[in-house]
């Protein structure tokens, strides 16, 4: 048994909103390199050109890169073998997150009610995802997350008879409808199966997939590239204002459902697609 004081998931939580906030992740940070590079519209590749410039800014000033800071998102693995003391685990997260904004002047986004709309002034509470796994590591995943491209998101229940191409029409219909409001070149997150709220889920923790990265089923493979070679296609562009690069990635995670169901899940995040990744 490993003894992990929550103190530890504070300042760790803090500095990784900062992180996110500001630099992007390495595979992010070269795709879009490459997208300017090969750009084919000299509008798009200008404006991928400015997208550049605002995130040398941004590392060289420590600037966010977005004005949106996002609301935070966390995925937290645990391992079965770590004993937690010092406090509330949840707690502790979201003093990380208070931290991390209030600290490192992040703009406050979150509301504590719906309808109501009172700014709670700190970010918190974030969205926290717990999994239990095996080892005694702890590795959490802060995906700071704008809803520009949130609000682009979407959920189909198809019917299983509605197949493969039932589920390539629905991100094509989320993408085509998101177009320049999911400030694109956009990286596109989707979730095929389980339940209402699993797909969701999954579609989330697909953006947070190193975008390098291919799906290792064969066929939902074939489909993330040639989804991607489709969006590229809309004519979307970057920013919207058309070009050849309207997506940086598709990435996919599947699972089980039930046999009257099929259940996807599109979660499109913009072209930051902002996370920061850490191990205990």
């Amino acid at each position: 048994m490993r003894t992990i004081n929550v103190s530890q998931i504070t300042d760790t939580i803090k500095e990784m909103c900062i992180e996110a906030n500001h630099f992007l992740t390495p595979d992010m940070d070269e795709a879009l390199k490459n997208a300017c590079a090969c750009e084919k519209s000299p509008l798009g590749k200008q404006v991928l050109g400015q997208l550049q410039e605002n995130l040398q800014i941004a590392g060289e000033d420590m600037i966010p890169i977005c004005q949106d800071t996002g609301m935070a998102v966390i995925f937290m693995e645990i391992g079965q073998d770590v004993h937690f003391e010092g406090g509330n685990l949840s707690d502790a997260i979201n003093e990380g997150v208070r931290r991390g904004y209030v600290d490192g002047f992040l703009r406050k986004s979150v509301v504590k009610d719906p309808l109501i709309r009172e700014n709670t002034k700190d970010n918190t509470p974030a969205v926290v995802h717990y999994d239990v796994v095996s080892g005694d590591r702890v590795r959490i995943t802060v995906a700071p997350k704008g809803f520009g491209s949130e609000n682009m998101s979407r959920v189909f229940m198809l019917k299983p008879a509605d197949g493969i191409e039932g589920v390539k029409n629905a991100i094509l219909t989320a993408v085509k409808d998101a177009g320049p409001n999911a400030c694109p070149p956009m990286v596109v997150g989707v979730g095929i199966g389980g339940t209402f709220e699993k797909c969701a889920l999954l579609a989330k923790k697909a953006l947070t997939r190193p975008i390098n990265e291919r799906s290792k089923v064969p066929y939902v493979k074939e489909m993330e590239e040639e989804l991607l070679q489709t969006i590229q296609k809309t004519g979307i562009g970057p920013g919207g204002l058309g070009g050849s690069t309207t997506a940086l990635a598709v990435n996919i995670n599947t699972y089980p459902t039930h046999i009257a169901g099929l259940p996807v899940a599109i979660n499109i995040c913009c072209h930051v697609n902002r996370h920061s990744v850490r191990v205990l």
